[in-house]
């Protein structure tokens, strides 16, 4: 089952929901740009090894809906395309940042090597000059400025 139903965390109607198994579905948000899943509730395995691991911001943002789902900022990387992910100081001053992805030219592509991979370089980077900030309801804005969905 995917459908698009109503957010438990902004109330935008533009929440995919995947059903992976019987038991664990899916939720990503593209009104807020927020996503959790059936096992990130307090308790559980899953979002505590999840929470070992989230930036301080991202810890800061969380929240928990009236089923005790645990909602988190998405962050998206797209090495031909661009990022997207929350930036800011804390839980009331930040925003969507989005960045677009440049090719790596031959003269800098010493600066980019792939770790454990002799002689490996990466193609693309993240070019930082071009980065926009985007409200939090402006999260599809964000994704559509590298390119995932469509202007």
């Amino acid at each position: 089952m995917d459908n698009l139903v109503n957010c438990a965390r902004c109330g935008s109607d533009a929440c995919y929901v995947e059903e992976v198994n019987q038991d664990i579905k899916t939720y990503f948000c593209y009104g807020c740009g927020f996503q959790t899943n059936s096992l990130m509730k307090e308790g559980e395995e899953f979002f505590t090894q999840q929470q070992e691991s989230l930036p301080e911001l991202y810890k800061a943002l969380l929240h928990t809906d009236e089923d005790g789902k645990i909602w988190m900022p998405s962050a998206v990387n797209i090495p031909t395309q661009g990022m997207v992910f929350a930036n800011g100081t804390n839980e009331f001053e930040w925003m969507w940042s989005a960045v677009k992805a440049v090719p790596v030219t031959e003269e800098e592509k010493t600066k980019y090597p792939i770790p454990g991979k002799k002689d490996q370089y990466y193609e693309w980077r993240m070019d930082m000059s071009t980065i926009t900030h985007y409200p939090e309801r402006d999260y599809m804005e964000a994704l559509s400025y590298i390119g995932v969905l469509p202007e």
